[in-house]
């Protein structure tokens, strides 16, 4: 997508690209100087503690985090905005919140996949499915069955019945 006003296509791409380097220390932006929004991809131990210092845990059926085994639970190569959506949603709804799902293999692929860093699974709670559904907006099934809600942002919460999958398009209003 390109934004153009005046043919001022440059200035907005080295704005945004200037802004995605300083958001987060070590935080690398991915993408080339033609992209209009460069994704900010960030490390495992990065994420972690950007979880910690809100209070959000995870945990991994096989614990461990190795990107390449899907019984782990990764956040190597994990979007910025992504994290930062998961801090949002700890701060807004007060839940306790646990990722049980990363950018690990395993999940459905395309664009908008947990592989490429814009998704996390949240374990069930009460809490936050009350909190979900009480403040998004339900925008019907997704073509898997699982009902979807969508925050004011534009990021979607699906329910797959044991936790929620969440596709983080930005940080949630952080």
């Amino acid at each position: 997508m390109k934004f153009r006003r005046n043919g001022k296509v440059s200035a907005v791409r080295s704005a945004v690209t200037a802004l995605a380097l300083v958001v987060a220390p070590g935080a690398a932006v991915v993408g080339t100087s033609t992209d209009a929004f460069a994704v900010s991809k960030i490390s495992h131990a990065t994420a972690i503690g950007m979880f910690s210092n809100v209070g959000i845990t995870w945990s991994s059926s096989g614990g461990c985090s190795n990107r390449n085994v899907s019984t782990c639970t990764s956040f190597d190569q994990l979007n910025l905005p992504t994290a930062q959506g998961a801090q949002t949603l700890k701060r807004s709804s007060g839940c306790a919140l646990n990722i049980t799902g990363g950018t690990e293999t395993g999940h459905a692929s395309g664009t908008y996949s947990h592989w490429n860093g814009y998704k996390l699974d949240f374990g069930k709670a009460t809490c936050l499915t009350s909190y979900i559904k009480n403040n998004f907006g339900y925008i019907g099934l997704r073509g898997d069955g699982a009902p979807q809600y969508q925050s004011g942002s534009g990021n979607i919460y699906a329910d797959e019945g044991n936790h929620w999958d969440v596709l983080y398009y930005n940080c949630g209003g952080c």
